[in-house]
């Protein structure tokens, strides 16, 4: 059974893996309809995910056009009382371009995009509330100050309880907290073995090789000093080191390989011990699960059972960077 770990700035308790619905509802495609194949697969995940005592949901309001939610909200109307037990978090602020007709791709903080954005969401998950919302990729024309309108009305409304970002950095976070009377509870970010900046961080300083990775400086630090959960997306790299390696760098290869070694020794799945590097960094991280096979979420469960050591955790690091330890 999946382990849960309290939400900083909360009464929550939360699966330490988060499963993430972007898989749900058919893909990207604008045309795609819904079908009893689509549902029966959201059945089946939310089925498995609850089987290895998962309470907590990832969605944004782009994934699958909108599909990943219905199809979710579907599921979870067929099972009565089953809502008041899970933790449901969402996203707005990325808007596709041609919506309307002519529109550009494009990000959106505005007041009247975050709610008009989170009330669609409460719709299609068919629920009165959501436990968590994220804004979901910065937008260089925000006004904190509408963000913070926003987040107000959305709470003193009870339609939703706390707030987050993704893919921010230390900066931005700053920024926007000062407009903020609530903490912030969550920053979701690309962490990964192959997607390792955050780490790389902490030890490249005044390092020319590799190159210092821009962007992340004291982020991981300002998330641990103002207790903001680092959620982890992608962070199985797309399934990049358990697939074909023909074409991979070395690197890739020799993660990979001791991925493998690793796996047979702790007796558990490479999924497992790759999702298990980043369970062991203090900052409590929580992966975010996109895959939703139930056959590979009983894989990374296992994660929750390796004590990986720190001779280990180095040995991965040093192979997916590529490059010797300064």
């Amino acid at each position: 059974m999946l382990q849960t770990v309290p939400i900083p700035h909360t009464p929550l308790h939360g699966s330490r893996l988060i499963l993430g619905c972007m898989g749900l509802g058919g893909g990207w495609e604008a045309s795609t309809l819904l079908t009893k194949e689509h549902e029966r697969e959201a059945r089946e995940f939310l089925e498995a995910g609850l089987e290895l005592g998962a309470n907590f949901y990832d969605h944004a309001n782009i994934y699958g056009r909108g599909r990943s939610e219905e199809v979710f909200g579907r599921v979870l109307k067929e099972q009565p009382g089953l809502r008041d037990r899970l933790i449901l978090q969402s996203k707005v602020g990325i808007r596709w371009g041609d919506e309307p007709k002519g529109a550009p791709h494009r990000f959106d903080f505005s007041r009247k995009h975050i709610l008009e954005a989170t009330e669609a969401i409460l719709r299609r998950l068919g629920t009165d509330r959501l436990e968590i919302l994220l804004l979901h990729r910065p937008d260089p024309l925000w006004e904190p100050a509408e963000v913070a309108e926003a987040f107000a009305l959305l709470k003193a409304q009870g339609k939703v309880r706390y707030f987050g970002v993704s893919n921010m950095n230390r900066f931005q976070m700053e920024f926007l907290q000062s407009f903020l009377p609530d903490p912030l509870v969550a920053n979701q970010l690309q962490l990964s073995l192959l997607h390792s900046g955050f780490v790389e961080a902490g030890i490249s300083f005044n390092q020319r090789v590799p190159q210092y990775p821009d962007g992340w400086e004291g982020t991981v630090e300002y998330c641990r000093m103002r207790q903001v959960t680092m959620q982890a997306w992608s962070p199985l790299d797309r399934g990049i080191l358990v697939g074909d390696l023909a074409d991979k760098p070395d690197n890739v290869k020799a993660t990979a390989a001791l991925l493998k070694t690793m796996a047979a020794r702790y007796g558990t799945t490479a999924e497992a011990v790759q999702l298990a590097w980043l369970l062991r960094h203090p900052a409590g991280i929580q992966p975010v699960l996109g895959t939703t096979k139930p056959s590979r979420l009983r894989d990374c469960a296992k994660a929750l059972e390796i004590g990986l050591s720190r001779e280990d955790w180095y040995a991965l690091f040093a192979a997916a960077r590529g490059a010797t330890m300064p």
